[in-house]
């Protein structure tokens, strides 16, 4: 009685609770993943990426074409720019020029990949609450643009705070931004890295997190590390790692996340890429 009442009082939370978009609708590549042959050809590489059958891309910077440029080879092969990283000092030196160029792009997202670290690569209690003030400026002019600010974390995050409370320089972050101006990014193999459970983390955070990076690890590494650096050889074909996916994809297709794009880090992103792709498609939830 009571799972009918509910239906009867709520029945459109009812049928989206039922009908959560499978993670494959919005699959994509992160362009990233070509990097070495963007170097020789941009447009070489973008011709390896409409081999690999995704509409939805993510993009790392432009290669060596302009913004206008690189935008209409994107759309001369019937990508998709979802979704862009744009480095913190990027934004610190022009935030217009960065919203300029994600719209000419045609993106939704905007997205810093990396913290303001140092050198010791310690992100501090100290500088989260200085970075999540700048992230909420950043996030209110993008929001006036019609962009998505985000925030991509890579590890560093989760170290602990000085609360004594279990609470985590992520958590900080999460508490001090503001969630209509900044979401999140999660980079499944950096979590995972640095000793979180990335469905929990989704769990725990389900109206934060809007995309996910897709990247696995190498069985035999340890985690619980705070580096937010590995190896090329630490990164493996997806489903071929220590990372539990169809956990991990049905907690993120629960909370709604939008756009899952596959990044290659291995030494090999060629061979695998394509085959990471083959697993996804045929994974079961």
């Amino acid at each position: 009685m009571k799972n009918f009442l509910r239906f009867v009082l709520f029945p459109f939370a009812a049928v989206v609770s039922l009908a959560a978009a499978d993670f494959r609708e919005h699959l994509g590549l992160q362009l990233y993943s070509l990097r070495a042959q963007t170097k020789d050809s941009t447009t070489g590489a973008l011709d390896i990426a409409k081999t690999y059958n995704v509409k939805e891309v993510e993009v790392a910077g432009t290669g060596s074409l302009t913004p206008e440029q690189f935008k209409i080879e994107l759309s001369s092969r019937g990508f998709v720019p979802v979704s862009g990283h744009f480095g913190y000092n990027l934004f610190e030196k022009d935030v217009a020029a960065v919203i300029r160029d994600a719209k000419v792009l045609g993106l939704k997202f905007v997205v810093v990949p990396f913290p303001p670290v140092g050198k010791d690569r310690m992100f501090t209690e100290e500088l989260a609450h200085a970075t999540a003030a700048k992230f909420n400026e950043w996030g209110a002019a993008c929001r006036a643009a019609g962009l998505r600010f985000g925030y991509h974390p890579h590890g560093l995050e989760f170290r602990p705070t000085a609360n004594g409370k279990g609470e985590t320089v992520f958590d900080l972050l999460v508490r001090e931004t503001k969630a209509d101006l900044v979401t999140f990014q999660m980079d499944v193999y950096w979590v995972y890295y640095a000793g979180q459970d990335p469905a929990k983390l989704l769990e725990k955070y389900p109206n934060r997190w809007s995309t996910i990076h897709i990247k696995d690890m190498l069985k035999d590494l340890a985690t619980g590390v705070h580096t937010g650096g590995t190896p090329p050889t630490a990164k493996v074909t997806i489903g071929q790692g220590q990372i539990k996916w169809p956990e991990i994809l049905r907690a993120a297709q629960k909370i709604g996340v939008q756009h899952y794009f596959l990044e290659d880090e291995t030494p090999t992103p060629l061979q695998c890429i394509p085959d990471s792709f083959k697993y996804l498609q045929a994974l079961k939830l």
